[in-house]
């Protein structure tokens, strides 16, 4: 905001009567700021969206600690991020190739893939991953959370971590989600046209506003987040073809049926 205004550091410390390494810092996310002092920045960066900056300032004035902060220590920082990101969402799309989505797997199915981790964990670490993993389970798939639209790829449906028997029910816990009235769950299957991106798990999470829209996609190192305009036009095309793609959700759940009964 205050780069596209063109103000510098020091007339932005002015307005809150601090040094200027406080703006940087506050722009860091490294010092807080109150929701008061947000404001009186938005007034001097000129911005005219009062939904954007009151959204802004709410934020701001959000102090309590998220129940991911439990983990912290004991998890990878990205799979915290990875919980605050959702949780703060009014509502999610994931897109996935080649795992069920992380809120959609079930506790035996979860298990499995942290133990075929590239670096061995220890039975603890898994456990402590598994539990952080079925906490966030529980948060997006409780009675009233907002909207969480997910696309999976065929293939993801044919993975066997932990065996046919963990495989059978990692589809049948699908199946049961997919129930519930803010899920949607729809499937890519191997007869469509391909698939948009280069296979990388997409999550796109609709802010308070919508300049608040946010990317998160895997990498080998960890969650990385997005959320430039160009970006968010982007990736959000990618889910929108993929959506096209995809099978009604009716036949999808029969598609997800079918693999369980033959697998």
């Amino acid at each position: 905001m205050r780069d596209a205004a063109g103000t510098k550091t020091t007339e932005a410390a002015a307005v809150l009567g601090v040094d200027r390494t406080k703006i940087t810092l506050i722009e860091q996310g490294i010092y807080s700021v109150t929701p008061e002092r947000v404001v009186a920045l938005a007034h001097k960066y000129g911005e005219t969206d009062p939904e954007y900056v009151a959204a802004l300032a709410a934020m701001a004035g959000n102090k309590g600690k998220g129940w991911w902060e439990e983990y912290r220590g004991f998890v990878p920082v990205g799979f915290l991020d990875i919980c605050e990101f959702e949780y703060h969402a009014r509502g999610l799309h994931s897109y996935q190739i080649a795992h069920p989505p992380g809120p959609m797997q079930s506790e035996r199915f979860c298990r499995a893939i942290f133990q075929d981790a590239q670096v061995p964990l220890t039975p603890r670490v898994v456990e402590t991953r598994v539990e952080n993993r079925m906490r966030r389970s529980e948060t997006l798939m409780a009675e009233g959370a907002h909207p969480y639209d997910a696309i999976v790829h065929e293939a993801a449906l044919h993975m066997q971590f932990g065996g046919r028997d963990t495989a059978r029910e990692q589809l049948g816990w699908m199946l049961e989600l997919s129930e519930l009235p803010h899920v949607t769950l729809r499937v890519v299957s191997f007869a469509s046209r391909g698939f948009k991106g280069s296979g990388q798990g997409i999550y796109y999470s609709h802010g308070q506003v919508s300049r608040l829209d946010a990317v998160m996609y895997d990498s080998v190192d960890g969650p990385i987040f997005l959320d430039s305009t160009e970006h968010l036009e982007k990736y959000h095309s990618i889910i929108e073809q993929m959506t096209d793609r995809s099978l009604s959700v009716e036949d999808s759940r029969d598609l997800i049926a079918k693999i369980k009964k033959e697998i």
